[in-house]
This record gives C-alpha cells, sequence and structure tokens, in this order.
C-alpha cells in the first residue's frame, strides 16, 4: 500500500530528530530553520506482537513485517501561502502525502531556538494550520470563478461543484480545515478531487523533554494540546524525540531495559507508527506457512480478491476463494489443522471484507 504520513512543524520542534529515530535514515538535524530542504523519506516497520506470535506458532523460515513510509517535510513558517521561507515547495510536499504528523514543540530549552521566540504550542499550531488554510482557499479561488459562469448557465455538474466550493471558501474565510465540515458522500469525491491540504486527517505529536516522559500528565502544554485536539476530533501521541532517537540505535533487548528504566510499556515511536497507520484506516491481514510468516498492509473495507491482489496481480485476476481463520481463533486453538477440527477455519468468497488480524490463504487459478 503506497500510502505514507507527512512530519510537518515549525522549525526546531524535532521533526527530523523523531523522522531520524523512526528511520534510522539520518536525515540531518541542525539547531536553524530550513536544514531539511527536500523531504526525506523512510519506510517503518508496523510493530505487531501478533507477528512474534504467529512466528512462534507456525517456525517459519523467514518472518516479514509489514511496512509503513513517513516523509519528513521541512519546517513550516508563518507567511509560507504567501512563499515566505521555503513557503510553496513545502506546501506541495505535504500535497503529495496522504495524512499529516503535525510536530508541536512541549518542552522548554534555552539552547534550542523557538521560530517565533516563544514556546506555545497552540499558536505553532494555528501558525501552520492557518498556512494550509491559506493555501486551499488561493485553489478554491482560482477555481470557483470559472465554476459559477458554468454554474449559471445550469450545467448540473458546476452547480454541484459550485455549492461544494462555495461551502469550502465559507469555511476557509472562517479559519475552519476541510476536515470539519460535513459533505455527502458525491460531494466528497469533488472534495476529494481538489486534493486540499486541509482535508487531510491529522495526528498530533507532542514532543516533550525528558523529564516529561514517565509521567507527561504533569506538562501543561500537553494538555493544551490535547484540548485543542479533542476539539477536532483529533490524537494526540507523546514522545520525547530525543530519547526515542537514543532508542533506535538498540537491539530489542536493550531497548526493553531502557524503557523499563524509564517507566514506560512502549516506546512514543511505536505508538505514533500504529497511530499513523489508524488513522489512515490501514489494518493487517497475514499469511503464515513455513516458508514464510508475513503481515500484510490493506485498506479497512477491501474484499478478499483486493487484499489478494496486494500480494500479487494473479491472486486477484483468478480468485477463486480465500480460506481464512481468525488470529484470536488459531492461537486459542494451536495450529490450523485443530482451529479447522474446531470449525474456526472459513471458505470466504469474492465479497467477503478482509478483517485486521485474518490469517489467510488465497486459491486462484490463472
Amino acid at each position: 500500500m503506497a500510502l505514507t504520513a507527512g512530519i510537518v512543524g515549525l522549525p526546531n520542534v524535532g521533526k527530523s530528530t523523531l523522522f531520524n529515530a523512526i528511520t534510522k535514515a539520518g536525515a540531518e538535524s541542525a539547531n536553524y530553520p530550513f536544514c531539511t530542504i527536500d523531504p526525506n523519506v523512510g519506510i517503518v516497520e508496523v510493530p505487531d506482537d501478533r507477528l512474534n506470535k504467529l512466528t512462534e506458532l507456525v517456525q517459519p523460515k523467514k518472518t516479514i513485517p509489514t511496512a509503513f513510509e513517513f516523509t519528513d517535510i521541512a519546517g513550516i513558517v508563518k507567511g509560507a501561502s504567501k512563499g515566505e521561507g521555503l513557503g510553496n515547495k513545502f506546501l506541495s510536499h505535504i500535497r503529495q502525502v496522504d495524512a499529516i504528523c503535525h510536530v508541536v514543540r512541549c518542552f522548554a530549552d534555552g539552547n534550542i531556538t523557538h521560530v517565533s521566540g516563544k514556546v506555545d504550542p497552540i499558536d505553532d499550531i494555528e501558525t501552520i494550520n492557518l498556512e494550509l488554510i491559506l493555501a486551499d482557499l488561493e485553489s478554491v479561488d482560482k477555481r470557483i470563478g470559472r465554476v459559477e459562469k458554468l454554474a449559471k448557465q445550469k450545467d448540473k455538474d458546476a452547480v454541484a461543484e459550485y455549492e461544494v466550493l462555495s461551502k469550502l471558501k465559507e469555511a476557509f474565510e472562517s479559519e475552519q480545515p476541510a476536515r470539519s465540515l460535513e459533505f455527502t458522500e458525491e460531494q466528497m469525491k469533488l472534495v476529494k478531487g481538489l486534493h486540499l491540504l486541509t482535508s487531510k486527517p491529522v495526528l498530533y505529536v507532542s514532543n516533550v523533554g525528558e523529564e516529561d516522559v514517565a509521567d507527561p500528565s504533569e506538562n501543561e502544554y500537553i494538555q493544551r494540546v490535547r484540548d485543542y485536539a479533542h476539539k477536532e476530533g483529533a490524537e494526540v501521541i507523546v514522545v520525547c524525540a530525543k530519547i526515542e532517537e537514543e532508542i533506535a540505535e538498540l537491539d530489542d533487548d536493550e531497548k526493553a531495559m531502557f524503557l523499563s528504566e524509564l517507566g514506560i510499556e512502549e516506546s512514543g515511536l511505536d505508538q505514533l507508527i500504529k497511530a499513523a497507520y489508524s488513522l489512515l484506516g490501514l489494518a493487517t491481514y497475514f499469511t503464515a506457512g513455513v516458508q514464510e510468516v508475513r503481515a500484510w498492509t490493506f485498506r479497512k473495507g477491501m474484499k478478499a480478491p483486493q487484499c489478494a491482489g496486494i500480494i500479487h496481480s494473479d491472486f486477484e485476476k483468478g480468485f477463486i476463494r480465500a480460506e481464512t481463520v481468525s488470529y484470536d481463533d488459531l492461537m486459542t486453538n494451536g495450529s490450523m489443522a485443530a482451529a479447522k477440527e474446531a470449525g474456526k477455519v472459513r471458505l470466504e468468497g469474492k465479497e467477503y471484507v478482509v478483517q485486521d488480524g485474518d490469517v489467510m490463504h488465497f486459491r486462484f487459478n490463472v
């Protein structure tokens, strides 16, 4: 699944440090704005304990996790929609991602310059949101005049589009993002065709200091971000990018020990990856055999033939049926044979909607 989440934020909030930790790709990180000019793209494994348990059960020759793509986008500043900083170049990079991970600085550190001279996470969020809204408003303004002329001529499609554009324009002029509006299914098709920046789903990432990792509830900045996100129906993940970058260099045993010493059950990065995965409406199914146990990413709502096509297009073209058992049923029964005997293995056809955690074997004929 070629889907990606873009990491955005003002300069010096910890975006590239976080990206380094996520991908171990070594994106340049420095204490000045615009050290990241071209977007860095990295692939990261999606943490899933179910894959480990399936490996223990099946004992395959190899295990392959599913992966997820993050793009580190350079820092945006006030006026980006008018070309300030590296403005329009950054906005075009955001346009190419499917979801936004908005990193917000929630720590005070006199040694790290803040682009606006003070730490204020809500002001930071609103600065970026406004720039994206202004960019979208410009896009709508460019289109609405021509569509309005056609709508006045009673062109049915133009009338429908003009209604959508007018609703968006009114929202943008009130500094409301496109994702805050409700549209019918037909209208949503028109909205998607506009490729608006503010229609992308957002996840807020509060970057904190080392002292707040174990108990972030004492950090007033985080609570303000959570209150803001709650109004949007968005999720907030708390990370310490500096610590996560250190953890990324450790092996699994050392990582577990380090987290335990910090009093943390799961790293912030693991939480972030899972949350971004979920934000895009993604889920995982598994294939399990002695040669290979593997996790596969699919969009929620996809049917069995489409999911088979993720493995190979021939699987979708010649799909016959899918031998399917839920992960829980397989683990409860201890083997595929036992699960079959218990009546937990099903033969699913072309209309079956695949569920997260399904363990599947596709039968096809080309």
